[in-house]
């Protein structure tokens, strides 16, 4: 802004400044507010969402603790939020392979993944999901369950899960190849020592 010499300069010059910025500044002051507010709002409705998710899948659980497996499916279908519903499949899951139900068990995990955003969550259940195939004799449809967890946290577990479906195929050398690799990643494994030393008395 110019230097004026007089006050009644500087008192024109802010009038003429007013008239012609004033109400952008109005403006761009309520949008910014409206930004903040909106801001807030946001924050705190996903925070009450997800605490009103965490009771309901509280008391999801306690029924489902009971026996009460259809509660548990329709907090699934419900439009809870954050991962309780892919939580909730996970838990039917564990319940079903616990009563030898492995295709409702296959079912529950596959709506696990379905619903789950977090890789580490996906890895997690699609390694359950294979481990759930091999069970049920579908050796080629664990190996491609196996070959989907992409995540570098996981690659023992994948490897060591890939060496038990080559013995399930019959396969020792790709057995002891796989065991191999996964116990350069999980070292001092004594279960998986065994597994590889048993392939030994395999031939």
């Amino acid at each position: 802004m110019e230097i004026y010499s007089t006050e009644e300069q500087q008192v024109e010059a802010i009038k003429r400044f007013w008239k012609e910025h004033g109400n952008s500044i109005i403006a761009g002051t309520l949008i910014g507010l409206a930004a903040i507010y909106g801001w807030h709002w946001y924050s705190d409705s996903q925070k009450s969402a997800q605490e009103k998710a965490s009771i309901a899948y509280a008391a999801a659980v306690k029924k489902v603790d009971g026996g009460d497996l259809a509660a548990g499916e329709s907090f699934i279908k419900s439009d809870a939020a954050g991962q309780y519903p892919t939580l909730m499949a996970a838990r039917l899951a564990k319940e079903a392979v616990e009563k030898n139900e492995l295709d409702k068990a296959l079912g529950y995990l596959d709506q696990a993944i379905a619903h789950s955003d977090s890789d580490t969550l996906k890895a997690i259940f699609n390694l359950r999901k294979a481990r759930v195939q091999l069970a049920k004799g579908d050796a080629k449809g664990a190996k491609a369950t196996v070959e989907l967890v992409k995540n570098a946290a996981y690659k023992a577990q994948a490897q060591e899960l890939l060496g038990d479906i080559a013995v399930k195929e019959g396969d020792l050398a790709a057995a002891r190849s796989a065991y191999q690799e996964a116990l350069a990643g999980q070292e001092g494994s004594p279960a998986l020592q065994l597994k590889l030393e048993s392939l030994d008395s395999k031939g």
